[in-house]
């Protein structure tokens, strides 16, 4: 090699070196110059992180956590980034002051089976299609319209409710009271979704309305443990835990359930034909109709809206509005059991309304102070998603002066900040009374992050309305037609089970003796 050779390659190599230098300088300083992420446990090394060190039930989990890193901290989930939020205030820059950069969500692996791909309101994407669906189901089903116009099916079915507990009542055995909630509820939503009850009222029905619980409590379950799949995105083909499999095992129960249910519609049709606008189909305005129709219109569409798009909203109200209503009722019962003046407060209000003479009706208990404030102390104490569903970054935002990076998960700990005693006094006394003074303009829209049990924001739970009204009418039937208490022997226990969402850890088997006047009341 020649001098000049040996030169010109020293040079290069100089040059090169200098360029890496100043991008190593630059890089650092920059990071020197940005904010710094949150602070939070070392974990494990490499990508591990804090997976292995995390309690199953997070709820308490992230609250233990918080109490040692603050009310926001960073956790390394595998190749993903976890910030926790455990304040009012942190909880209103993320749902608030940025909710346009947190309204994404980052679908769970086995969310992709009971959202049919992500094609529901709860885990679709934000975005256009998100608000096409969340406006449909808003102004077909659950908007102050559509709950009227279905009132006379929730009457029909909470008094089949109180026929059955009435019939116990007589051979003294305790009610099941978690499971039998849900056979109602079940009851009024199949009927408004598609016009016709899911049991029908013999014992073989009624079996499969408890296999059908079963099959949502597994599917919650599954949602609520850790998945490696979720954090390692390049291993989800593997299912190396499996929990992808058995989330579409069960979800086959769901599948055939709306298949058949699509089928009879489709079979209601003028001639067979595939005009679901007929005359014959025109007679049933339910959701499922709606959905079908819509289906039809944009046959061929670019945006086209399939069998799919139908199941995945089907589902997403089935599933939200089952097992989450039907755990608050049980755990407002028990509470009041517990402090039995609560109950006996509840009754009093309601008899000014409704004697013991009288069948209690929904258009009845729509202004009573004290039952409303008995729903918002039941949800504060255990609100029904304690962490809601966890919120992604779309982009790298700072908040409290720290850098969540783009692509985070971000959990709101709602279950933390509802027990918070810097805002509540005695946060864990069930105390309904609260919501009556200091805390009485505290609603379920989500404005002031003190109390949010539905969320708030972009994202906020579609079905407030809807659950607000199954809440006050079931509590204040079960405790206007019955008084309620133990088997002997038994002692209350109100300890939760923490999960997706949040149930009471022993089943309520609550002993009833009714309160109204004649048989009649309790045909």
């Amino acid at each position: 090699m020649s001098t000049s050779e040996a030169g010109l390659m020293l040079g290069t190599t100089v040059a090169v070196l200098a360029v890496i230098l100043l991008i190593t300088f630059l890089i650092r300083s920059r990071r020197k110059n940005s904010p710094p992420r949150p602070p939070g446990p070392r974990g494990y090394p490499g990508l591990v992180g804090s997976l292995l060190s995390l309690n199953p039930e997070l709820t308490t989990c992230f609250t233990q956590l918080a109490n040692t890193y603050g009310p926001i901290f960073t956790l390394k989930l595998g190749r993903k980034v976890g910030i926790v939020i455990s304040s009012p205030e942190l909880a209103q820059e993320i749902l608030k002051r940025h909710d346009a950069t947190f309204a994404y969500r980052d679908m769970p692996v086995v969310a992709t089976e009971t959202s049919y791909g992500g094609l529901n309101i709860s885990w679709s994407p934000y975005g256009p299609e998100w608000r096409m669906r969340r406006k449909l189901a808003g102004h077909e089903i659950l908007s102050k319209n559509g709950l009227d116009s279905v009132n006379a099916l929730r009457r029909r079915e909470v008094r089949l409710m109180v026929k059955h507990i009435y019939i116990h009542s007589q051979a003294g055995s305790p009610v099941n009271v978690g499971e039998r909630i849900f056979l109602t509820i079940l009851d009024i939503l199949t009927s408004m979704l598609w016009g016709g009850r899911h049991l029908g009222g013999d014992e073989r029905d009624a079996r499969r309305g408890v296999e059908l619980r079963e099959v949502i409590i597994k599917m919650i379950e599954l949602f609520s443990k850790l998945n490696i799949s979720d954090f390692y995105p390049q291993l989800a083909r593997f299912d190396i835990q499996g929990m992808h499999k058995r989330m579409k095992v069960l979800m086959r129960r769901f599948d055939t359930l709306f298949d058949d249910m699509i089928e009879q519609r489709l079979k209601m049709q003028d001639g067979g034909g595939d005009n679901i606008a007929g005359e014959a189909a025109g007679s049933c305005k339910d959701f499922l109709h709606v959905l079908l129709k819509l289906k039809e219109e944009q046959n061929g569409n670019e945006a086209n809206f399939t069998l799919k798009h139908v199941k995945a909203l089907l589902m997403d109200i089935i599933s939200g509005g089952t097992e989450s209503t039907g755990n608050t009722v049980e755990f407002a019962l028990a509470e009041m059991m517990n402090q039995p003046h609560i109950l006996r407060k509840v009754q009093e209000e309601l008899e000014t309304v409704a004697d013991k003479h009288t069948v209690l009706e929904e258009t009845a208990i729509q202004n009573l102070p004290y039952l409303r404030a008995l729903m918002k102390e039941t949800l504060r104490l255990h609100p029904a998603i304690p962490l809601l569903l966890p919120h992604r970054s779309n982009s790298a935002c700072n908040v409290a002066g720290y850098q969540i990076p783009k692509g985070s998960l971000v959990f709101i700990n709602a279950w933390a900040i509802h027990r918070d005693p810097s805002t509540w006094d005695n946060p864990l006394e069930f105390r309904p009374e609260r919501f009556l003074d200091q805390y009485g303009k505290l609603g379920f829209c989500g404005n002031d992050l003190r109390y949010f049990p539905f969320g708030s924001g972009r994202r906020i739970c579609a079905g407030t309305a809807m659950a607000e009204r199954m809440f006050t009418y079931l509590v204040a039937t079960l405790v206007h037609s019955f008084d309620w208490k133990l088997a002997p022997g038994e002692k209350m226990d109100l300890s939760e089970q923490y999960g997706l969402i949040s149930r009471k850890k022993i089943p309520l088997l609550a002993i009833p003796t009714p309160r109204l006047s004649g048989l009649r009341l309790y045909e």
